[in-house]
């Protein structure tokens, strides 16, 4: 039975997630095992309470082709005395919900959720490619991250940012991308020439994915916490 169960997609290559916190790894106080699995969905609670491990994490979930995994499946989980912890997509936003209940959230993307700087599913929600789960489009999140980081270098105002994020809040989630939110703005006279100039070269040379960030981070937190549990046996 693994320690860690690891609900992992697109925020994050499993061969990248692994360097951080591996498989199969000889802690302080013994062997530890992680058992990585697809996004997260309605009803694979069940299998979690079947392995019993100490730690769940959730980074990514599904969102509309298959139904989301639910609040009281979660409860179910922290109330069997496994500990949760949630970053980067879905886990940011049922950590968001639940972190009164005993889950715990970490990250930029889980603070915006819980300060109430985004609210929406759709904030964290990206198409994938069906066979290799590679995101094909950008989340809106990511996007707010980098005109934020923008406004911060001088590329852009802070009422230019907003009004790209009202562009791209208003395209369809699997159609989001950077690239095509510049074009849009520099057509609606939103950026000047230069800006557009600037922005394009921040795409090429600068651009970060918020939810990457915050899924290695989370793993990180995770691998120190099984470490602290199995050290208390």
């Amino acid at each position: 039975m693994p320690d860690v169960i690891v609900f992992l997609g697109p925020s994050l290559r499993q061969s990248e997630a692994e360097r951080i916190l591996p498989r199969d790894f000889d802690g302080d106080c013994g062997r530890v095992s992680v058992e990585y699995m697809p996004p997260i969905k309605r009803g694979d609670i069940e299998y979690v309470l079947e392995q019993k491990p100490r730690i769940v994490c959730i980074i990514d979930g599904l969102f509309f082709q298959d139904c989301s995994v639910g609040h009281r499946e979660l409860l179910r989980v922290l109330n069997a005395g496994i500990e949760v912890f949630g970053a980067s997509s879905m886990g940011a936003l049922r950590a968001c919900e639940l972190d009164t209940f005993g889950m715990t959230g970490v990250g930029r993307v889980y603070e915006m959720y819980r300060d109430g700087v985004i609210e929406s599913d759709d904030e964290v929600a990206l198409a994938c490619d069906p066979f290799t789960n590679e995101a094909v489009s950008e989340a809106l999140v990511d996007i707010r991250a980098n005109l934020d980081n923008c406004v911060y270098s001088g590329i852009l105002t802070a009422d230019e940012a907003a009004e790209m994020v009202r562009i791209a809040a208003a395209v369809y989630y699997p159609r989001r991308n950077f690239n095509s939110l510049i074009k849009e703005a520099a057509s609606r006279r939103v950026i000047s020439d230069a800006a557009l100039k600037q922005l394009t070269e921040y795409r090429k040379s600068r651009w970060f994915s918020q939810k990457e960030r915050d899924a290695r981070e989370v793993l990180g937190v995770v691998k120190e916490r099984i470490a602290e549990l199995k050290s208390r046996r």
